[in-house]
């Protein structure tokens, strides 16, 4: 079975003085956070679709989801997330293990609620190479230098940009396996944790790579909220046409 994991827990601090949380500023008409549901909920190869949020929230998220997605109730489930990324993730497998139980079929497709432009054709190849190889990464090829900084201060190296990538979500895993390896750290592998990947990576698995799109972007500060604006009235009016 595959899993829609959608994650929303963020506060927003880097927006500024926004009175909520960055997911559930509007976008158009609508939530950020429904724009990106929609995407999922679209999609029909998926089981379930698990949004995790700040204990909060979950009663206002709930009350979205009913409001702007018509026919969602029993396929869209609200949670708590946890206190880091990775225990939200592990908050959802939990679920998925409680009322589905865990195979090694079962797949969850995690992404960023602040990811609302994501495509069809992003989360199709997530599915399909989360199946076969188990663990995916979105990413797009890195279009600046990347310096290396230990201290901040100075550079130590400036890597080849052609074999660097920038990371962006969605990412996929066999869930059994992530949950598997993600209790086999102990406390200081999880402090260098930054995202679900670096679990496989630490432990020397594969992660495969599945093209991402520059307009996939993550709406962080005020001025993607700008950018996110002018590519919903740029979809607007092609739908119009």
């Amino acid at each position: 079975m595959v899993f829609g994991v959608i994650l929303a827990g963020g506060t927003g601090s880097r927006m500024g003085n926004a009175s909520k949380p960055k997911q559930y500023l509007m976008l158009g008409d609508k939530p950020v956070i429904i724009h990106t549901v929609e995407k999922f909920f679209i999609h029909n190869a998926f089981e379930k679709i698990i949004v995790l949020c700040p204990k909060q929230w979950v009663e206002d998220t709930k009350d979205l989801v009913k409001k702007y997605i018509p026919g969602s109730q029993g396929h869209v489930e609200v949670l708590e997330g946890g206190m880091t990324r990775n225990e939200t993730i592990m908050n959802s497998i939990t679920y998925i293990e409680e009322n589905y139980g865990l195979d090694d079929s079962t797949v969850i497709v995690t992404h960023d609620s602040v990811r609302p432009f994501l495509t069809y054709r992003i989360i199709e190849e997530n599915i399909k190479y989360g199946l076969k190889y188990g663990a995916v990464d979105t990413v797009v090829p890195a279009t600046d230098t990347i310096v290396e900084s230990p201290d901040g201060a100075v550079a130590s190296s400036v890597p080849d940009r052609r074999r660097m990538y920038q990371g962006q979500t969605p990412q996929t895993f066999n869930a059994k396996k992530l949950k598997g390896l993600y209790l086999s750290l102990n406390d200081e592998e999880k402090e260098t944790l930054t995202d679900a990947c670096k679990i496989f990576v630490l432990r020397g698995e594969d992660v495969h790579l599945v093209q991402g799109e520059t307009f996939n972007i993550k709406i962080t500060y005020p001025y993607d909220l700008r950018v996110a604006e002018s590519l919903v009235q740029e979809q607007a009016g092609k739908n119009d046409n």
